[in-house]
């Protein structure tokens, strides 16, 4: 894990972030829309902040692009790597194309209010695991809601 920056590195982005999928118990799936790119559909995502460990910046970013507060959060203890996308590559320092992304869970007994974070999201859905698989623009946001998904049908 990386938790201090390369010397230097400070102004540009972390390349570890939290992906975390917020459900209810009756197996609903939060996304969100992103304002950029138009059309990308995701679940809670956020780069960790230098010196700050994956499960502090999961619950962060949750309350920073919800609002909600409430709910069991949990490390799913899977972490994924992915190459950057080419909109999201100017915020990294250079030669940076991969990233580490940490996946967790929240758990809500119900749907609960959201409040988006406007400058990150347009709007937001409340969908089922199915629909929530389609519809995630993400390979690694698709495969933790598919396990997710399963499981929660067991």
């Amino acid at each position: 894990m990386n938790v201090q920056p390369p010397s230097g590195d400070q102004q540009f982005r972390r390349p570890e972030s939290v992906l975390i999928v917020i459900h209810t118990d009756g197996a609903e799936f939060l996304l969100l829309e992103r304002r950029r790119p138009a059309g990308f559909w995701q679940s809670v995502t956020g780069s960790l902040e230098w010196g700050e460990f994956a499960d502090a910046a999961a619950r962060r970013e949750v309350v920073e692009e919800t609002g909600i507060t409430q709910g069991v959060l949990v490390n799913l203890q899977w972490t994924q790597v992915y190459e950057i996308l080419p909109a999201f590559g100017k915020k990294y320092a250079p030669g940076i194309t991969r990233n580490l992304e940490h996946a967790f869970s929240l758990r809500l007994p119900r749907r609960v209010a959201v409040t988006l974070s406007e400058s990150e999201h347009v709007q937001f859905c409340w969908t089922s695991g199915l629909e929530a698989v389609a519809k995630a623009s993400s390979n690694t946001n698709r495969a933790v809601i598919e396990s997710l998904r399963l499981e929660s049908a067991h």
